[in-house]
């Protein structure tokens, strides 16, 4: 981790927004746009786009990054295949977490009466307390809403047993975000077990799963607690970041009737691409990798 960080911090912002460029779809909302619809009509993927940004300290880029979500939703209208998703950060919890709170409620209102998902993901451990209590509130009031659950929490288990009685939709995932040892599991293996658990639970309480994972190990893992527990197929999905080179294992999954959706990060500014490319590399050994063989072709 500690190789992969370096490397991340090292290359110049222009290298990594060229050499990582596949795993965000562009630096406007329609390109964002034009990347759901091919991933749909070539290969039947659906998606979830966000808008890159995080941890906005001004109401004036809070307020922007709100009205981008609002113009995607109005495109999405005319796309069941493509949900959204939001970070609590980008929505002004840092100006204000009743700001925050009241920016989300608006969107996820919109997005009810637009009949298009929303997801809001989980971002690091000072918010999931807040990021939990959020959803809790207004789910009730808009069943398209969703959140995150992080497999390598500790704590993650005894976070499902809150979402009782509410018919959750849970994207289960490792998390990317660097957790304090007292915190999370530290090896990946153990974060990945862990997730087969949690998807057991989450299933067992009768919530929609969204299976987060790169892992084809593990994907057929879980695939197959889902059709040993009888899950019916519109009640969980796949889920994987756009870029990353599963190909094969997505045809697999959407010939197999299940739901296969791509998380499509666009930016309206290349410095949100290059930050969340950065935190990609120092997560994922498989884009590091990528960096570092086009940097040597180029050489």
């Amino acid at each position: 981790m500690s190789f992969r960080k370096a490397v991340a911090n090292a290359i110049p912002g222009r290298l990594v927004r060229v050499f990582a460029a596949p795993y965000v779809a562009g630096d406007s909302l329609e390109k964002g746009l034009a990347a759901t619809d091919k991933l749909y009509q070539e290969r039947r993927l659906m998606s979830t786009l966000d808008v890159l940004g995080e941890a906005e300290k001004t109401k004036d880029k809070v307020t922007k990054a709100v009205e981008v979500y609002h113009r995607a939703l109005e495109a999405l209208k005319e796309r069941p295949y493509s949900t959204l998703s939001i970070k609590p950060g980008h929505f002004g919890y840092y100006v204000d977490p009743d700001f925050c709170y009241a920016n989300i409620e608006g969107l996820a209102k919109a997005c009810q009466s637009a009949g298009r998902g929303l997801t809001i993901d989980m971002e690091d451990t000072d918010l999931t307390d807040w990021t939990l209590a959020t959803y809790k509130s207004l789910k009730p009031k808009y069943p398209v809403l969703g959140t995150v659950l992080q497999s390598r929490l500790y704590r993650t288990e005894k976070d499902i047993d809150m979402l009782d009685g509410l018919s959750a939709h849970i994207r289960l995932c490792i998390g990317i975000y660097n957790v304090p040892r007292s915190l999370a599991y530290t090896r990946k293996r153990d974060m990945k077990e862990n997730l087969l658990k949690l998807l057991r639970k989450l299933v067992e309480r009768g919530h929609y799963v969204c299976v987060g994972t790169h892992d084809t190990d593990y994907i057929a893992k879980a695939r197959a607690i889902l059709e040993e527990m009888k899950v019916p197929k519109d009640r969980c999905e796949f889920q994987m970041l756009l870029g990353v080179p599963r190909d094969a294992v997505q045809k697999q999954l959407v010939d197999a009737g299940y739901t296969m959706r791509l998380y499509v990060p666009f930016a309206e500014d290349w410095d949100d691409a290059i930050a969340y490319l950065r935190r990609r590399m120092v997560e994922g050994p498989s884009i590091t990798a990528l960096v570092l063989k086009n940097l040597l072709k180029r050489h």
